[in-house]
């Protein structure tokens, strides 16, 4: 009996855990981070909103510890690109909110991110799809913070 109660608190563990937002407008939603209590999280922003744009939010919960960030972060970046290709557009990530180590006690990998979507860009070098890449560079590691932002503010200056 021992052993089976032990094996069910850890499938619930594993299984209840997990969590995946439906994509929700800013306007009508609220940052998990918001009512984290201990682990806040850090927010990196990417780009401003465009004038008269809208703002969409979507969030993912590891349901362990082990679930790496940058899954997380692949992963909402897939969805809010599905969605924004769903009605003929493209993905502009705005901000991204990561959780931070350790990944203990409550303390799941979870990553939100904020973003529109514009207007599909002509040409394969615009500034929104090369602000994505330095991004995935500085997740992996290639970049520091501080090169991230001068590339950001780089390509930003850019018309």
């Amino acid at each position: 009996m021992k052993k089976f109660i032990t094996s069910y608190i850890v499938i619930f563990l594993i299984i209840g855990c997990a969590k995946t937002s439906v994509i929700q407008p800013m306007a009508t939603s609220q940052s998990t981070f918001d009512s984290a209590i201990m682990y806040k999280g850090e927010t990196i922003k990417i780009a401003d909103v465009s004038p008269g744009g809208k703002e969409f939010r979507l969030f993912e919960q590891g349901s362990t510890g082990f679930v790496p960030v940058s899954a997380l972060q692949e992963d909402t970046e897939k969805r809010a690109k599905v969605f924004c290709d769903s009605i003929g557009k493209a993905m502009k990530p705005l901000r991204e909110t990561t959780s931070q180590p350790p990944h203990i006690l409550g303390n799941f990998p979870r990553s939100e991110l904020v973003f529109e979507c514009i207007e599909k860009p002509e040409n394969k070098d615009d500034k929104y799809l090369r602000l994505l890449n330095i991004k995935k560079l500085l997740d992996s590691g290639a970049l520091t913070q501080a090169e991230f932002n001068r590339e950001k503010e780089k390509i930003l200056s850019d018309k």
